[in-house]
């Protein structure tokens, strides 16, 4: 049991090494993070604390009580100056633990301290002689430790799963120039086929979908939902039966909407991905008609040659 904690733990500070040593430019630069200004000394510091983890790490494995100590206090150090950086506000910022990829965070805190205790641990074991049950306690403890772990770092990414869909759904449908219909371009056999409605309010909404697209049929009960609308006309064009349609419009992919106006002119266009998304081309298609139509009023109240 002891062999494989060492062997496990060196292997752990091996991998710090090499995280660093795959991206060096961006490990040296996320230094900063740790209080590190820049100049010279930080990539010394970088190029130091490589050789200092690489060389615990083989004499951690080799046996040397010595090197475990040292690299238990080399955690208790990281652990420490993790904890200045969050007190500083630099919770989030990327920094050179595991890689440029690590960032300062409680998480990282925690991890440092485990860390420090499995090499004391590795450290004593000799002195101590643990028996079988006595390490089969440890690792249970220890495996207890990673599982709470685990569950504050899923709860932490379900929190910023669920803020990222928030933001997600604050936006409007994605409107690119070049994909699709220009907007202002007159398409009457579509507006025909989508029966747009002949008030001053109707509109008519092309929607392009994919068989084999999951998040269409997802999104089905959703354009259902608009279609009930008396003021909007909806038509759901298929990628394979409306392939020339898709080729003529120049449809980017599925799920793609166009906005059209009671006359066939496009008003809005964009992929979505939610219901939210869909109404925002909608709405971006009647704010539009609107200030075409104030404008048209506004000029048409002008004297010729104002």
């Amino acid at each position: 049991m002891e062999i494989i904690l060492r062997v496990g733990l060196g292997i752990v500070l091996a991998g710090a090494a090499l995280a660093k040593l795959a991206s060096p430019r961006a490990s040296i630069a996320s230094m900063e993070s740790l209080g590190l200004e820049g100049g010279p000394i930080r990539p010394i510091a970088w190029a130091g604390l490589i050789a200092i983890e690489l060389a615990l790490a083989v004499a951690v494995v080799l046996g040397s009580d010595v090197a475990a100590y040292a690299a238990a206090g080399l955690m208790l150090l990281f652990a420490a100056v993790t904890i200045g950086a969050i007190l500083r506000g630099r919770a989030g910022a990327p920094c050179a633990c595991f890689g440029p990829r690590s960032t300062v965070s409680w998480l990282g805190v925690f991890r440092n301290l485990g860390l420090a205790a499995g090499f004391v641990l590795v450290g004593l074991s000799d002195g101590i002689g643990f028996s079988t049950e006595t390490w089969l306690a440890v690792g249970v403890v220890a495996a207890l430790i990673v599982c709470a772990g685990l569950v504050i770092a899923m709860l932490a990414l379900a929190r910023e799963v669920g803020m990222l869909r928030l933001q997600l759904g604050t936006q409007g449908a994605l409107e690119i120039a070049g994909e699709g219909p220009d907007v202002g371009s007159r398409l009457d056999a579509l507006a025909r086929r989508l029966a747009v409605p002949g008030d001053r309010d109707g509109l008519g909404l092309a929607v392009f979908s994919s068989e084999g697209c999951h998040l269409c049929q997802t999104l089905s009960p959703a354009i259902e939902n608009v279609a009930k609308d008396p003021r909007v006309g909806v038509g759901v064009f298929d990628e394979q039966a409306d392939a020339q349609l898709w080729e003529e419009l120049q449809i980017p992919g599925s799920p793609f909407a166009v906005a059209l106006g009671d006359d066939g002119t496009v008003l809005a266009k964009g992929t979505f991905n939610n219901l939210a998304q869909l109404e925002s081309v909608l709405a971006t298609a009647a704010r539009r008609r609107a200030w075409d139509a104030s404008a048209e009023a506004t000029l048409g109240g002008l004297p010729i040659g104002a």
